[in-house]
């Protein structure tokens, strides 16, 4: 994990001779990384990229194929339960797609808040051309996002598209050139780390239960959710920094 830079924290999956595909070990880091990361209140908004040129290819097939019965089964529910762990997390995740995102490296950026692409990344689900298919969350989270029948075609065929394919059909929000990647997603994260953070926190437990619960049980989530709000000092801080014309100091309480 890089230094926090205005209360940015970046974690960078740091494999890039097989292109940062996922093997136990990583898996268990990035766990780790995100444990620290959640203790650390100056920490506002997280960051995940790839070393070198790829975000990352999936798991590690090479390890993957030395697991007994068991062995894969474990390895299944652990991405499973990592991935999950980002879908929740109660600070924001940020995805930067810097080239092939691919598998489960897909699921990974799936499972994030916001997913920003570099315009010369490939993004895809080759699993069936492997016997398998997304197993990390991918065949529930791809059709949430961009609509089942796009995200059947794509599993079903374990196509490739570009950058600017994902684009246009929601799978990110930006598609960047790859020398602004870098700033794109570091000035998103900026934005949002300037913001309050339990406020930020509510709405994401809101914004992942959206395709779960009815607009009545929506209803009642956001005005117990607001009702946290509203008992922060960051409110306080907030309308006050409005009225004077300033940019407001929250601090997360």
């Amino acid at each position: 994990m890089a230094p926090e830079e205005a209360n940015i924290g970046v974690i960078t999956l740091n494999r890039p001779e097989v292109l940062n595909s996922m093997s136990a070990e990583l898996l268990a880091e990035l766990d780790k990384l995100l444990e620290e990361i959640q203790q650390d209140e100056k920490i506002h908004v997280v960051v995940i990229t790839g070393a070198g040129r790829a975000f990352s290819a999936g798991p590690d097939l090479k390890e993957a194929q030395q697991l007994d019965e068991a062995g894969v089964r474990n390895f299944l529910e652990t991405g499973q339960r990592l991935f999950e762990k980002v879908e929740n997390f109660e600070k924001p995740v940020i995805a930067a797609l810097n080239g092939f995102a691919l598998g489960g490296g897909l699921e990974l950026a799936l499972a994030c808040d916001i997913r920003i692409a570099s315009e010369d990344a490939r993004i895809g689900t080759p699993e069936v051309a492997l016997g398998l298919f997304p197993a990390w969350g991918g065949s529930v989270r791809l059709p949430r996002i961009i609509g089942r029948g796009k995200a059947t075609e794509l599993i079903l065929t374990g196509g490739q598209i570009t950058a600017k394919e994902a684009e246009r059909i929601g799978l990110v929000s930006k598609a960047v050139p790859a020398d602004e990647l870098n700033s794109t997603v570091m000035w998103t994260a900026g934005t949002i780390a300037t913001k309050a953070p339990v406020a930020l926190r509510q709405v994401k437990k809101i914004l992942s239960k959206v395709f779960e619960i009815s607009m009545e049980e929506g209803n009642k989530m956001m005005t117990d959710l607001c009702m946290v709000c509203y008992q922060t000092e960051d409110l306080k801080e907030g309308v006050k920094a409005l009225f004077e014309k300033r940019a407001a100091q929250f601090k997360g309480r």
